[in-house]
């Protein structure tokens, strides 16, 4: 069972750790050249049931209050928070896919106990889920597949972990993509991920 985030006394908001997991999830970055630190996540401004959803696992981690900041074509959901580095232990200076992205034991077992929200998160912050076409003998099918693609090696590693967790079929088609394709494992992460909107 997974234990609750370490809080500091001055953060009054329960963390969620379902909501944790998604968040984790998601791609964002965190600013802590500020004098408060700043947890950014740009959401597409097309799916707006995304930047809600983003912005309502931050107020349920931490946070009191989150901006939606619009940009062009996306959402800048933020929040600042002087707790976002405990929360984010792997966070740094360099493009993720140029540095370690490596969880804590507290967040191992956070996302261990909630695989599906991670997943979430990360189909819906750099994957897709679209009609695959296939032709076989002559004759044209379309079925539903998922892809993620990220350069971070440490971040398609935790992928992979919380799919395997879940029992869910997958497999690398490049070495910054993987694809979710059978039948029954793409039924199996609808029900974590769902559609983006």
């Amino acid at each position: 069972m997974a234990r609750s985030l370490p809080l500091r006394p001055d953060v009054d908001n329960p963390t969620d750790p379902a909501a944790y997991s998604y968040l984790l999830g998601l791609n964002g970055h965190l600013v802590t050249s500020a004098r408060v630190p700043v947890l950014r996540i740009a959401c597409a401004a097309s799916y707006p049931d995304l930047v809600e959803a983003c912005a309502q696992s931050m107020l349920a981690v931490l946070a009191t209050r989150v901006q939606r900041i619009q940009k062009v074509g996306c959402v800048s959901v933020e929040s600042s928070g002087a707790h976002w580095p405990c929360l984010l232990p792997q966070h740094g200076p360099g493009r993720k896919h140029e540095r370690p992205i490596v969880l804590a034991g507290w967040q191992r077992e956070i996302v261990t106990a909630h695989p599906g929200d991670l997943l979430r998160g990360l189909f819906r912050s750099d994957g897709a889920r679209f009609g695959n076409r296939v032709r076989v003998r002559g004759k044209d099918y379309v079925h539903p597949r998922y892809m993620l693609s990220n350069k971070s090696t440490d971040i398609m590693g935790l992928c992979q972990w919380a799919l395997d967790l879940l029992g869910i079929a997958w497999r690398m088609n490049r070495p910054d993509s993987l694809s979710v394709a059978r039948r029954d494992a793409v039924a199996a992460l609808d029900r974590h991920v769902g559609p983006k909107s």
